[in-house]
């Protein structure tokens, strides 16, 4: 493991304070940089066979934005890709919105899944059913509180379609802090790729029947509590 560096959720957000507010890095640039190497794990899983499915499922915040890139690098890559957004699109907004727009310019419009958990787990089975790989943008380290319908109902369906999964910084329903599920379903990877630095969560024994393999990504700035 490149780094024994474990982080709360509190001393992530100042992290991402510090690398924009202070050094001045463009908060799309980190972006960039997570998401090239969320495709590169994502070809690593699919032994880069070109022409494999990849379905993206993205939620409103910043991890559903790092999807959006590691789509478009796949993309370019001849993997076939779809992207399934759990928002309304007028939720998406800032450096997320922006990676998006970019792949609705390239024809690469998402499926926007909206309307009751019923119609909604209709829309995405045939989605699953095409995927060799699923990665996991729905929920980030915010997430707090018992994990909520549709939230819970895509979870529960993702986890149960025998996919390989690929969480993007940490699995949905994940607490980060504590390691322990959200609630009574939470995303079980294959891999995940975590952002900076580990979650301080994933120190809890029981954390790794979620996690699978955690790889460490470097997004050009080095993480330190004294930055945070």
């Amino acid at each position: 493991m490149p780094s024994t560096i474990y982080a709360t959720r509190d001393e992530i957000r100042a992290f991402d304070r510090y690398a924009i507010e202070t050094l001045g890095v463009p908060g799309i640039v980190l972006m960039e940089n997570a998401g090239r190497q969320i495709a590169e794990a994502a070809r690593a899983m699919l032994h880069e066979v070109r022409g494999t499915s990849v379905l993206v499922l993205a939620g409103r915040g910043n991890n559903g934005g790092d999807g959006y890139v590691a789509a478009r690098h796949l993309a370019l890559g001849d993997f076939r890709v779809e992207v399934a957004v759990l928002a309304p699109r007028a939720e998406i907004h800032g450096d997320a919105d922006t990676n998006l727009r970019i792949l609705e310019a390239m024809g690469l419009p998402p499926t926007i899944l909206q309307g009751q958990t019923e119609t909604i787990l209709r829309d995405l089975a045939p989605m699953l059913e095409r995927a060799d790989l699923v990665v996991d943008g729905l929920l980030g380290t915010g997430a707090r509180g018992r994990i909520g319908e549709p939230y819970a109902g895509v979870i529960a369906d993702v986890s149960a379609s025998g996919k390989p999964i690929l969480a993007i910084d940490i699995p949905s329903g994940l607490d980060c802090d504590t390691g322990l599920p959200l609630g009574s379903t939470t995303i079980r990877a294959a891999r995940t790729v975590t952002i900076v630095a580990l979650k301080a969560g994933f120190r809890h024994p029981e954390a790794a029947l979620y996690t699978g393999e955690v790889v460490l990504a470097d997004i050009g700035v080095p993480f330190s509590r004294r930055q945070s």
